[in-house]
């Protein structure tokens, strides 16, 4: 077996993952409109990829305002609940493990994907730049389009976000998910609160480092309250470069990112979650994380490290042996790949991706990629 540390299996919280592989979370936009309700379509495509160590869906709005693309799938209606009940029965059957993402993208959206055509929340009124957001124009048609700008978030309306992320979480466990992810990297609500560049309030949530980590640690806190810390992990990305590639919008290059995730990163410590997700840079020739940063992950976080962002095995493999990574995730090779597991494991040529089928439409580039015939 080729790469084969990444197959020895490990445990995630209660968990036991057959392999140190993960399905990381990646929008496809292939929710049933009205309702951004999850399908059988979806079942399918997380059914094929279930051999995963372990799987963490897709980033799923916790309310109405959470939208930022169109067609990307909710937790926080009766039927979405339903149609991700298909998704979990679909991979428990297959013996898999699967997380949700709950997802807010604050001022990373538009006011024709907002209830009633309103300005979309954020921690401050500061429009979001170097991003477009998807927008649909006609039935299962869409288009880029700059965001609209935000308004700034109440101190009373900050709270009732930290319960939004609880009652989502509630309905992530009635869906029968194992365990949640809180999204707060690249540039989204949680992420906005975190940054100098995005965050200029005057109250309990803004100015110091310690305020504007505020808000993650409240909503970490009250997810954890009701799925167990050892069931919920959180995902990052701490960027130390940017990049001025249309595409990329992986989150803010903060001042001193070493030093912000760091102390992030120690709250999550204290309230014990499971794991701690780190996306990295992922646009062509990006740098890595100075290795400096990562032990001192390893040294300020006793559960779980996973990482992602552009890894072949070979690069996943020389970061678990080095001791400051337990998982490591494949975004693009598990697209094209369901079976991608078993493709590393005996080094079997990997199907190319096809970017044209990444978001929306069909089955086609979903779920018709095929397995490796021998």
């Amino acid at each position: 077996m080729q790469n084969s540390v990444l197959f020895d299996s490990l445990t995630l919280g209660p968990y036991t993952l057959r392999n140190r592989i993960v399905l990381p979370p990646l929008t496809r936009s292939r929710s049933s409109q009205p309702g951004n309700i999850p399908n059988d379509l979806m079942a399918t495509y997380y059914r094929q990829r279930s051999s995963a160590g372990f799987m963490v869906t897709e980033g799923t709005q916790i309310e109405p305002r959470g939208q930022g693309y169109a067609w990307t799938p909710g937790i926080y209606s009766p039927e979405q609940v339903e149609g991700w009940r298909k998704v979990t029965d679909a991979v428990h059957a297959e013996g898999g493990t699967i997380f949700l993402q709950l997802w807010h993208v604050g001022r990373v959206s538009h006011t024709s994907l907002q209830p009633g055509g309103a300005a979309p929340v954020a921690p401050s009124a500061i429009p979001a730049d170097n991003v477009r957001v998807f927008v649909e124009t006609g039935p299962g048609q869409g288009a880029l389009t700059l965001p609209s700008a935000p308004r700034a978030l109440t101190t009373a309306e900050v709270k009732e976000l930290v319960q939004l992320y609880a009652q989502a979480a509630r309905n992530a466990l009635d869906a029968g998910f194992d365990g949640v992810e809180i999204h707060s990297a690249n540039g989204y609500l949680i992420n906005q609160f975190i940054s100098t560049h995005t965050n200029q309030r005057e109250d309990e949530y803004g100015g110091s480092l310690e305020n504007r980590l505020r808000f993650l640690a409240e909503v970490t806190q009250a997810v954890a309250d009701v799925v167990g810390k050892e069931r919920m992990g959180v995902r990052f990305s701490p960027l130390f470069a940017t990049t001025d590639e249309d595409r990329v919008y992986l989150g803010l290059v903060e001042e001193d990112p070493h030093t912000t995730y760091i102390e992030a990163i120690k709250v999550l410590e204290k309230i014990g979650i499971a794991y701690v997700s780190i996306a990295e840079a992922d646009w062509n020739n990006a740098p890595e994380l100075p290795e400096s940063f990562r032990a001192d992950i390893r040294k300020n976080f006793s559960g779980r490290v996973l990482y992602a962002g552009r890894y072949t095995p070979e690069r996943g493999v020389r970061v678990v042996k080095a001791g400051l990574g337990d998982l490591i995730a494949f975004g693009r090779p598990f697209i094209a790949n369901p079976d991608l597991p078993e493709r590393i494991a005996h080094g079997w040529p990997l199907n190319p991706v096809d970017p044209k089928t990444m978001y929306g439409g069909t089955a086609k580039g979903y779920t018709d990629y095929p397995t490796y015939q021998r």
